[in-house]
């Protein structure tokens, strides 16, 4: 174990200290003191939310199947979750702007506790409620923060330049490095130091409190333009009208959705499929394994679309084929043990 912890962390600060190396040449513009404070505030806070998001996903399915729930009740648990996200998406900027971008940022840390609060009780009930809340909590994270950072940016006379400079920090951090670490930390909590698979969801919320004491202390209240905003059937038949006037657009749209649809089908078999008969296995070192390649990904990603040459519509193809053949090449295993 001591050579496979080596391993992994040999090969992450690998990965790492090559993206560091090969920054491109918006990562070495000249900025200001009040904007490099502004930007690692914000990167601070955004990096412990994710933690606080991570931490938890390689153990859900796990912890549920520990309390002695079935495949088919713990279907049901993400189900609600990823329901739950669904529709309060819908609502959650427009709220966002009304009531306010920071209000919303700590309204997703005490959501988000509470539903690690729940992962205590093996009470099905409180679980889905805890569900619910996750979802509700993840909808926030993914729209909330930004909409902060893009206003506050803006209200503090920063160069627009620069708010890639964030963005692009944000990424790597938040969906790289952080959920790598993430996995491996959680493993330590539960598998190392034997602390339980409910041992990651305390962690998080940990996690999140510290950022929501940073966003209490540090950051300033905005909020969205009074005169751009429209209640949400307008925004609806807009919407609708952009989808049928416009093909691509439906296209587009169905491409994401399958896409999405596939990966969060693994999202909730993966933990099953790879211990049938309830066998122990490395949970965060199999996530952290995930993230890295997604993180490897992200960066390929980058350089091509960097590349004026290279249409997205090609490699696409290309993305979209091997996803499909690494789906399928669980099923082929499956029907020919051999193979």
């Amino acid at each position: 174990m001591e050579v496979f912890y080596f391993v992994v962390f040999g090969g992450l600060a690998a990965v790492v200290a090559a993206l560091e190396l090969s920054k491109s040449s918006k990562d070495r513009i000249n900025t200001s003191t009040a904007f490099t404070s502004f930007k690692n505030n914000y990167l601070l806070v955004y990096s412990l939310m994710m933690a606080g998001d991570w931490l938890q996903g390689p153990y859900v399915y796990y912890l549920y199947s520990q309390y002695g729930f079935g495949k088919g009740d713990i279907g049901q648990l993400f189900i609600a979750g990823f329901g739950s996200s669904m529709l309060f998406g819908t609502i959650v900027g427009s709220l966002a702007d009304k009531q306010g971008r920071k209000r919303a940022c700590v309204t997703y840390c005490i959501t988000y506790i509470l539903s690690c609060i729940t992962k205590h009780s093996p009470q099905y009930k409180i679980l889905m409620l805890g569900r619910i809340l996750g979802g509700i909590a993840t909808s926030l994270l993914f729209s909330a923060f930004e909409s902060w950072l893009v206003a506050e940016h803006n209200k503090r006379g920063f160069d627009q330049q620069w708010l890639s400079l964030t963005f692009s920090k944000a990424i790597f951090l938040g969906n790289g490095l952080i959920a790598i670490l993430s996995g491996l930390f959680g493993n330590v909590l539960v598998d190392t130091l034997g602390l339980g698979p409910v041992a990651p969801f305390d962690a998080a919320a940990c996690f999140l409190a510290i950022g929501m004491a940073i966003i209490l202390s540090s950051w300033t209240e905005n909020y969205g333009d009074p005169s751009e905003s429209k209640d949400l059937l307008t925004q609806f038949k807009g919407a609708a009208v952009a989808i049928a006037s416009d093909e691509k657009i439906a296209l587009l749209g169905a491409i994401q959705s399958l896409f999405e649809g596939s990966m969060y089908t693994f999202v909730f078999l993966w933990t099953p499929a790879l211990s049938p008969n309830e066998e122990e296995i490395p949970h965060g070192f199999i996530f952290a394994t995930f993230m890295l390649a997604s993180m490897l990904g992200s960066s390929i990603a980058s350089r091509l679309m960097a590349r004026s040459s290279t249409r997205v519509e090609s490699y696409m193809q290309i993305v979209f084929t091997i996803s499909s053949a690494s789906l399928l090449l669980p099923i082929v295993t499956n029907v020919w043990p051999g193979f």
